[in-house]
């Protein structure tokens, strides 16, 4: 009985003329999945621009690699390990971490920090503590052990998530121009070296897995066979791999993921028009009697691939051997195009390679708009608050919204694997890291979920522009992008027109503000039976830009008073996917923000005038909108600001999201004024020596202490100290 689906099953034995044996269906059944053929999404992908005159390398690699002057380059890769972190979120997290940063390393990199957007459930629900608890402790150790920077991450609750929690881990490597490695094969004879942990039976079928939802029984693994992660061992093959790439020891290299030793060495010979022969009984395996059927497609973490000339082989192994890392020859690489693998005398799979990496069947899938939501439910809305008091009240009950709230007791987890090229606060718009005394770089990473919901072709947009908007307060402009996008069933046509309208939204934004894609990852079939749900549209992001340190950085929170706070941008009375629309109970409600044409000048406009000098503070305005991103900045200083002449309603002027808004604090205002030219801009008001925030709005004046806030925003501490009982689950 055939493991493969029908149509892929007689195209398969049409082409061989025979019936594919079961570790040759293992190896199209993975192959061919969503997972790592893109088979349904790569026809979408296509809308992307992937070049740059900063690109080296770009989608296709391991990673890809940006120029970052005349001496270094950085390489950033983006993953998701979703599905294995519902079913075991320590281990699921943490070869999440794992995993990327191999992608990095092979490229001749060294990982420098990893970004983290988590999407989980709401923490009232004790499992949702107990999986959130896990996937954050299980990245933070691993990135502890392999001295990896954890510096930006995203935390997002809905109960969609409730069932198929989202792992993403952007990884962003640092190396010089001259080391740089690529999984292109070169030559044939060459040898095929594994080297890393031993090969045991953990994620099998992990890519044909990862292209199903939640639930499909016959699909899940039990725990035990989840990869589990050894960052010891993690730490050793770094090194080892560094080395042996700066020695000039390594024609292509590349990271063992998705699909095991089948994917692996299959892609890399095809990748130089090669064919590969591989011995399967000199691979180190954990376990005695392992069928070849477990040692190709076990994803077992810690492995990494390596094409090394004959006359070399000897130097690298004893180079693993110093570092105690198992290794091994198993095999190499042909001129005739013919993927062989050999395993106790006996031919266990012969197939024409080409085929076999690139033979998948790729089509665009059958789309359908879901039907639109009548105009009574756009003009819906709740009631205003009115009082001082009920405005009050609204911003505590934002604050307290797990969206919003302080992520301090997320980042704690984090702090020791802060390193001292990490420059800047914990918890600020962007991430930042020196590379050199005059220049270094910024990252951030997220998703608009919630307008997505309502409009993903504006959702996908709005996170562009959100992103871009989190480099730029920092003086940067937008470098590079990477992409996770999680989705459900790309089978079911209204939810192949969500990630269809997504890709367009992420690749015209990209466009808009000259920002390459470059690289990314995509995780469908985001569906949980259990609930019978499926996750909201998540096209996750990260994205990367050059900082300059010969002028002050701004800050993401008020740090001197008497400054000027100036408004960047336009507020409009539009809160469709808003947080204060979710939080009232209206998620469905609303009109959904409108894009200005000119947001690409917004934030070019934005990055210059905090690269000049003349600005102390910057803060990107995004989810819980103007009045939630004021009372984040407040600190040691507070604020004084007058609203009062912003059309709309309390609420509307609070909390709209309305993209393309900054605040900004300033002791020259005419001068940054004079800058901002072209560009909507006023100023508000000014900081304060008091901590307190002081808002005056059309109808009343609001006035909040820094303690208030502060205990409102705690609500994700508080439900944390709640626990969990692990033996539940």
């Amino acid at each position: 009985m055939s493991m493969l689906p029908a149509e892929d099953h007689k195209l398969i034995v049409e082409k061989l003329g025979r019936e594919p044996n079961t570790l040759e269906q293992g190896c199209f059944l993975n192959l061919w999945s969503e997972h790592c053929s893109y088979r349904s999404s790569g026809v979408l992908l296509r809308n992307f621009k992937t070049d740059g005159e900063n690109v080296l390398i770009g989608p296709g690699d391991d990673a890809a690699v940006i120029k970052f002057d005349d001496e270094y380059v950085l390489s950033v890769a983006m993953e998701s390990h979703n599905h294995p972190s519902y079913v075991e979120p320590y281990s699921g997290a943490a070869t999440g971490v794992g995993g990327i940063v191999r992608d990095v390393i092979s490229m001749g990199t060294r990982a420098v920090a990893v970004l983290a957007p988590f999407y989980v459930g709401p923490l009232d629900n004790e499992k949702n503590r107990w999986l959130f608890d896990n996937i954050l402790q299980g990245s933070a150790d691993y990135s502890e052990t392999i001295k990896v920077a954890a510096v930006r991450g995203e935390s997002y609750f809905d109960d969609r998530y409730s069932g198929n929690p989202l792992v993403n881990v952007v990884c962003v490597g640092l190396g010089k121009k001259e080391h740089v490695m690529t999984s292109v094969s070169k030559a044939a004879g060459n040898r095929v070296l594994l080297f890393g942990s031993k090969t045991g039976k953990d994620g099998l079928g992990g890519a044909s897995f990862a292209s199903n939802a939640m639930g499909e029984d016959e699909e899940v693994p039990e725990k035990s066979a989840i990869p589990a992660g050894d960052a010891e061992l993690e730490r050793r093959v770094i090194e080892a791999t560094i080395e042996i790439i700066e020695k000039g020891l390594v024609e292509s290299c590349r990271d063992l993921g998705a699909a095991g030793m089948a994917g692996a060495t299959s892609e890399l010979a095809d990748k130089g028009n090669f064919g590969a022969r591989i011995i399967l009984d000199n691979v180190p395996v954990k376990y005695d009697n392992m069928t070849a059927y477990e040692v190709m497609l076990a994803e077992t973490q810690e492995r990494m691939l390596a094409e090394i000339k004959p006359e070399n082989l000897q130097t690298v192994l004893d180079i693993m051997k110093k570092h105690d890392v198992p290794a091994a020859d198993v095999g190499y690489l042909t001129k005739e195009q013919e993927y062989v693998v050999e395993y106790k005398g006996k031919v266990e799979a012969s197939l024409p390679i080409r085929f076999l990496i690139q033979g998948v069947p790729k089509v665009e899938l059958p789309s359908k708009a879901p039907a639109p939501r009548s105009a009574d439910l756009v003009a819906q809305k709740p009631k205003s608050p009115a009082t001082a008091d009920e405005v009050k009240q609204s911003v505590f009950k934002m604050l307290s919204s797990y969206n919003l709230a302080s992520r301090k007791c997320v980042w704690e987890k984090y702090t020791e694997t802060t390193l001292p090229s990490v420059v800047g606060e914990s918890g600020g718009d962007a991430g930042i890291m020196k590379v050199t005394d005059k220049k270094g770089f910024a990252m951030t990473c997220g998703c608009e979920p919630a307008i997505g919901l309502l409009d993903p072709y504006v959702g996908a947009t709005i996170t562009v522009i959100e992103n871009a908007m989190n480099v730029a307060v920092k003086g940067a402009s937008g470098l590079c992008l990477v992409d996770n996008l999680n989705f459900g069933n790309p089978k079911k046509p209204e939810q192949y027109w969500v990630l269809k309208q997504s890709v367009l939204g992420l690749s015209d934004a990209a466009k808009k503000l000259n920002i390459p894609v470059v690289g990314g990852n995509v995780s469908l079939y985001n569906e949980s039976d259990e609930f019978d749900t499926a996750i909201l549209p998540t096209p996750a992001i990260g994205i990367l830009g050059i900082v300059s340190f010969e002028k002050p950085v701004p800050s993401s929170f008020f740090k001197n008073d008497g400054e000027t706070i100036i408004l960047i941008g336009t507020t409009k009375a539009e809160m469709g996917g808003s947080e204060y629309y979710r939080v009232s109970g209206m998620e469905t409600a609303g009109t959904v923000p409108s894009v200005p044409a000119d947001y690409d000048k917004i934030v070019a406009k934005t990055a210059e005038v905090c690269a000049s000098g003349n600005v102390t503070s910057a803060h990107d305005i995004s989810k819980g909108g103007l009045g939630i991103a004021l009372a984040k900045m407040i600190s040691a200083i507070g604020a004084d600001v007058d609203l009062s002449k912003i059309t709309g309603a309390a609420d509307e002027v609070l909390f709209a999201e309305s993209p393309a808004r900054v605040i900004l604090t300033t002791k020259e205002p005419a001068k940054v004024m004079d800058m901002l030219k072209g560009v909507p801009a006023v100023e508000i008001g000014k900081t304060t020596k008091a901590t307190d925030l002081k808002m005056k709005l059309a109808s009343s004046t609001v006035i909040l202490t820094k303690a208030e806030i502060d205990e409102a925003a705690s609500s994700i501490e508080k439900a944390m100290k709640l626990g969990y009982k692990q033996q539940a689950y």
